[in-house]
């Protein structure tokens, strides 16, 4: 059995190809790029100018540029874009699945977008591409396609084949067959396997099935993904307020909603505000770190001036400032542990939660443990590098104190900014980790006070 090796896009090539676009070799291009999926060839666009990558898109089928126009990220979409005419571009939006088509048309001005529209020829197409613009992109019917195969219920099994294969021309993929009703209320779906497996002559009506997920159309695309990974489906009908059968989603649609999600949580977390990339502009890329760092530096200055209000303390013990590092470090390890499961919880509509009591309980016995060992793990270190009775207690009991709070704090902190409507990945960020610097020196200089001073 022969296996296709994946396309390699090497330096080399991408030159080849630009130098053919420059001095228009045609059948090179063509040649180059034939068997090439439109993934790997917008990759190679997006390393050239809009010139070259215009002239090598209009030389492939309009259904393969529409797809490598999809594939295209946003930043060099719209500069690509805009060098083609509304006349050149009708054609190509045209041939698009009319999700991909609609996306697109979001992100160009509304005058070259009407434009567009107007130069599309095929009525069906445009009436679909028109449909999907009164939806808001975050709902579902922002994010279903138009294209999908229905039968009537009253349809035998041949017929029903033959208007598959009329409406399969438009449709990307095959998962199902929707069964409605003859005002297109949706009734259920039939498989393929159970058509084959049917006698010509019976009636759709007699095998679909009936149970199956739908969607209205005003569904948040939260709620798209939550059902399609809860029934592990591929595809989801879409219905209106009547019932009627008006689009479906499909798992790659749900799949760049939830990268997108985990995209913005993880930045969050990592104190990045805005949706950035490696190849975004220094300006950009600053811009979107700059707040979680000057709220860093603050917590960072209030620890030193914190620090410095027990300057006598560490003037008459000047080895206690030696296992500062140790206490923030390990409080802030323990809240962003906490924390992070916390966020994991919230985030998957899945979950079933459990109570705050049962939670907090959970919490104390975990961190009851991991206490208990760091604490004889310390303890035994600072005997052994021969520090005083005194001072591995102090540390010790320091510690085990830090562990259990930020442990509290951590599990606590998101549950409470997810009740007040504020993003709970927040908590996983610099936020809780200046939070627990705080705390852990708190605790330290106090225990070290009480038991030393």
């Amino acid at each position: 059995m022969e296996f296709a090796t994946p396309f390699e896009i090497t330096k080399e090539f991408v030159l080849k190809l630009e130098k053919a676009a420059q001095s228009h070799e045609d059948r090179f291009i063509i040649e180059s790029l034939r068997g090439v999926e439109p993934a790997d060839i917008s990759v190679v666009l997006e390393e050239l100018d809009g010139e070259d990558s215009k002239y090598i898109l209009m030389l492939l089928d309009h259904d393969v540029a529409g797809e490598i126009l999809a594939q295209l990220d946003e930043d060099v979409m719209l500069p690509f874009v805009a060098e083609f005419s509304p006349k050149e571009l009708a054609p190509i939006v045209q041939d698009m699945q009319s999700d991909d088509a609609v996306d697109l048309l979001l992100e160009i001005s509304n005058h070259m977008r009407d434009e567009v529209i107007a130069h599309i020829n095929d009525k069906e197409a445009q009436m679909n591409i028109l449909d999907l613009l009164r939806y808001d992109e975050d709902t579902a019917g922002g994010l279903m396609a138009k294209e999908l195969i229905k039968a009537n219920y009253k349809w035998d099994i041949v017929r029903t084949i033959e208007e598959i294969r009329r409406q399969a021309e438009d449709v990307e993929k095959i998962y199902s067959v929707y069964v409605v009703d003859d005002f297109d209320r949706l009734l259920g779906r039939v498989s393929l396997k159970e058509m084959i497996l049917a006698k010509d002559h019976t009636k759709v009506g007699d095998i679909f099935e009936q149970e199956v997920n739908t969607i209205s159309t005003d569904s948040s695309q939260e709620e798209v993904a939550e059902i399609m990974q809860r029934y592990d489906l591929e595809a989801l009908p879409v219905v209106n307020a009547r019932g009627r059968l008006v689009g479906r989603i499909t798992i790659d649609d749900v799949v760049d909603v939830i990268t997108e999600a985990a995209e913005d949580e993880r930045n969050l977390m990592a104190g990045i505000s805005e949706d950035v990339e490696e190849d975004d502009t220094i300006w950009k890329l600053s811009r979107s770190r700059l707040p979680w760092l000057i709220i860093g530096m603050g917590g960072g200055m209030l620890a030193a001036k914190f620090i410095a209000s027990f300057e006598d303390d560490l003037a008459i013990i000047p080895v206690l400032a030696a296992f500062i590092p140790l206490i923030t470090a390990t409080g802030g390890n323990v809240g962003l542990q906490s924390s992070s499961l916390v966020v994991q919880s919230l985030a998957n509509p899945l979950a079933i939660r459990e109570s705050l009591a049962v939670r907090l309980l959970k919490v104390f016995g975990v961190a009851l443990l991991n206490g208990l060992v760091l604490n004889l793990i310390v303890f035994g270190i600072n005997m052994a590098m021969g520090q005083s009775m005194a001072l591995s207690l102090v540390v010790a009991i320091a510690l085990y104190t830090v562990v259990m709070l930020s442990s509290i704090l951590g599990t606590m902190t998101p549950w409470v900014l997810d009740k007040m409507g504020v993003n709970p990945a927040m908590a996983s960020g610099p936020f809780i980790t200046i939070a627990n610097d705080l705390l852990g020196l708190t605790v330290y200089f106090t225990v070290a006070h009480l038991l030393l001073l």
